[in-house]
């Protein structure tokens, strides 16, 4: 069964692009079944539920007890590694 990541920014165009790329081209190239969805901020709290994860780049709340990790690792370049281990560590995968 694949895990669900949702990928929140502020418009759900370019950002969450980048964003929802980079993790899904890691987690499977690591062997890992991901689904990923992009979604404006404004958006993730309506569709949290369906989702394992959120990721996103700029403050969310009323998500319920899905977890968040905000991050702009993955447009700055700096810090993705960590950013990827707290993914696969929220998501249980190795």
């Amino acid at each position: 069964m694949s895990k669900r990541i949702l990928v929140a920014c502020g418009t759900a165009i370019a950002t969450s692009t980048v964003v929802a790329k980079k993790i899904e081209e890691v987690l499977k190239g690591k062997g890992h079944n991901v689904y990923i969805d992009q979604c404006k901020a404004s958006e993730a709290p309506a569709k949290a539920s369906n989702f394992d994860l959120i990721v996103t780049t700029t403050p969310i709340g009323n998500v319920g007890d899905t977890p968040v990790i905000q991050t702009v690792s993955f447009l700055s370049g700096i810090g993705v590694d960590a950013d990827i281990e707290k993914i696969m560590d929220v998501l249980g995968l190795e």
